[in-house]
């Protein structure tokens, strides 16, 4: 907030007083000079001018159109505390989203507690609505890391990573978001630090132990990069972690706000280019220092370059789904979030312009 002026021997409307009787005086002395500046401004010449500018207003720049599907978190509704599933899939499709991605857990409809019939029946319930499902993610993979030190939670992990890849395919979705390794996780106090070498072969034997399982499934282990986990930090790593097990089902899920603190997705982007097989969108400012889940914001409001972003998909072929993260739904008038995302969407694909 800017503080009014003012010096040491007088008060802020004594200084604002002063000012204002100073421009008066300028504005008088100069006057008569000025008017004839003026009148001659708004000859033809002026005239003319402003015609150019309402000609401008009138035939405004149409947006960029981008062939690239719509497509939201389930964490960005209130579920399953306040909405059912059935709800969150009918509001993403009522707000114009084309497909709605769902995370695995341990405790809801979407869990170890669910099997084949279950997820069959949730594919059912979003084909009837009509809305896609997108992909399949979970926060499983940091409190059981595939690298772990601890070998019991590698284990769970692989076993939870082979469930979810057949949840997936019971779902209709090719797409499964794998988190393949941490060297640190520092919102986890029972993660014990991994030496990055040992975390790499870990993450790598962990992947080729998935991978069969995965093509038979016909179902893409969609590698994330995390940045705050301290491993596939850049993108030439990344290449050479997917490309090193030459099958078209293991390929990237690029996070545009997980890089965001020090680097720039469209610069990764050109570079992963048809590695990219799904899309996180989640807005990042770089005006804070935080590197909690706070730092992430709503679509739009944040320092990201959407344009150079969804230029840089586009000129890579991307036609996939773009799907908003965000992992704290509104406390009051929950929809909301969903309908203004779908907006903003809207407006960066260039399907709305008003």
């Amino acid at each position: 907030m800017t503080q009014p002026l003012r010096d040491d021997h007088g008060s802020a409307d004594q200084v604002a007083v002063s000012r204002r009787a100073a421009l008066s005086s300028a504005v008088a002395g100069g006057a008569f000079a000025f008017g004839s500046s003026l009148a001659a401004a708004f000859e033809p010449r002026g005239e003319v001018a402003l015609a150019d500018t309402a000609a401008a207003q009138a035939k405004p720049v149409a947006p960029k159109k981008y062939d690239m599907k719509k497509s939201i978190n389930l964490w960005a509704f209130p579920y399953p505390n306040l909405w059912s599933l059935e709800k969150c899939l009918k509001t993403a499709k009522d707000a114009g989203f084309d497909g709605i991605e769902l995370n695995y857990d341990l405790d809801s409809d979407l869990s170890p507690k669910s099997g084949t019939k279950d997820f069959q029946k949730i594919r059912a319930m979003a084909d009837k609505i009509g809305i896609a499902i997108s992909g399949l993610c979970s926060f499983l993979f940091w409190p059981y890391p595939l690298v772990s030190n601890d070998a019991e939670k590698r284990a769970r992990g692989m076993e939870l990573a082979g469930l979810m890849a057949q949840a997936a395919h019971d779902l209709g979705t090719e797409n499964l978001l794998v988190v393949p390794g941490a060297v640190h996780i520092p919102w986890r106090t029972d993660h014990e630090p991994v030496q990055n070498d040992v975390c790499d072969k870990r993450a790598r034997e962990a992947i080729a132990k998935l991978r069969p399982t995965a093509e038979k499934l016909k179902v893409h282990l969609n590698i994330e990069n995390i940045f705050f986990n301290g491993y596939l930090m850049t993108p030439g790593e990344m290449i050479d972690f997917v490309d090193s097990f030459k099958s078209d089902y293991v390929r990237v899920h690029f996070d545009t706000g997980n890089i965001m603190m020090f680097q720039f997705p469209e610069h990764w982007i050109n570079i992963l280019g048809s590695r990219i097989k799904n899309v996180h969108l989640k807005e990042f400012t770089k005006k804070g220092t935080d590197t909690s889940l706070e730092t992430f914001r709503p679509l739009l409001d944040g320092t990201t370059n959407w344009p150079a972003v969804l230029d840089a998909f586009d000129k890579t072929g991307y036609r996939g789904y773009l799907t908003f993260e965000y992992f704290h739904p509104y406390q009051h008038f929950p929809e909301a979030l969903v309908y203004q995302t779908g907006d903003s969407l809207d407006r960066m694909l260039g399907r709305k312009t008003i």
